[in-house]
């Protein structure tokens, strides 16, 4: 009997101690410093440079074939040079953060590198009237915006169809940083804002596919211009198995 008792002690603390692990994947309360991101496998997005960035062609991947044709290999590369020195102009690194000037209306930055699933973790704010999104493998969005200009908190899966409101409004004050932290895996989502889970394993629904394909298996992310100035900070990412 008491063999049985210790036994079915055990099994409830290792299910509360698994329970508690996945909860910590999952990013709730998640406000690691910088260093024990690095340390749990996370890679920096962002560091003196915006090296591990480039500028959009277009924002919408339908146009680009139309806009490269019949361009030879050194013609693209003149091409993308001139987007990277267009878009850089507006978008650039100031201490540790990332600004965008809110000057330039389309001009979005994207990853170099593709990512699969993955757990991206960032600090971002806005001015009144912000508004910009996350692109997961390039597909809009995970929103950011004033929540008391637009009348609902961030974090929202827009262009979907329908779109995914937050179940909370977690936004700070306009002004002061936020905290996100997003994880896609397959095609569910799950969006966590200041602590509070704002989407929880929600469809992220291929727009540039009209909803009519899934999600891609991998893509960029991308940061969006939405003609209103822009912050980030401590932006890493780490991809899942």
């Amino acid at each position: 009997m008491n063999q049985y008792k210790l036994s079915f002690s055990l099994l409830v603390l290792l299910t509360i101690l698994c329970f508690m692990g996945c909860v910590g994947e999952k990013g709730e309360n998640d406000f690691r410093t910088s260093m024990e991101l690095e340390n749990d496998g996370y890679v920096a997005l962002l560091g003196n440079n915006l090296n591990a960035w480039k500028g959009q062609i277009a924002e919408d991947p339908r146009e680009i074939p139309e806009l490269t044709e019949g361009m030879n290999e050194t013609e693209l590369q003149q091409l993308l040079s001139q987007v990277n020195e267009e878009t850089f102009t507006h978008w650039y690194m100031q201490d540790g953060m990332l600004l965008y000037d809110g000057t330039r209306d389309i001009g979005n930055i994207e990853t170099i590198e593709e990512y699969a699933d993955f757990e991206l973790v960032m600090d971002w704010k806005i001015g009144p009237k912000g508004d910009s999104g996350i692109f997961l493998r390039n597909m809009p969005q995970v929103q950011i915006w004033d929540p008391h200009h637009q009348g609902v908190g961030s974090g929202g899966l827009y262009n979907n169809d329908p779109n995914v409101e937050p179940i909370v409004t977690a936004d700070k004050p306009v002004g002061e940083w936020n905290r996100m932290v997003i994880r896609m895996v397959s095609d569910s989502v799950w969006v966590q804002l200041n602590g509070e889970m704002v989407v929880d394993g929600a469809i992220q629904e291929n727009y540039w596919a009209n909803y009519e394909r899934p999600a891609p298996a991998e893509g960029q992310i991308v940061l969006q211009s939405h003609g209103t100035p822009l912050w980030f900070k401590n932006l890493y990412i780490k991809e899942l198995n």
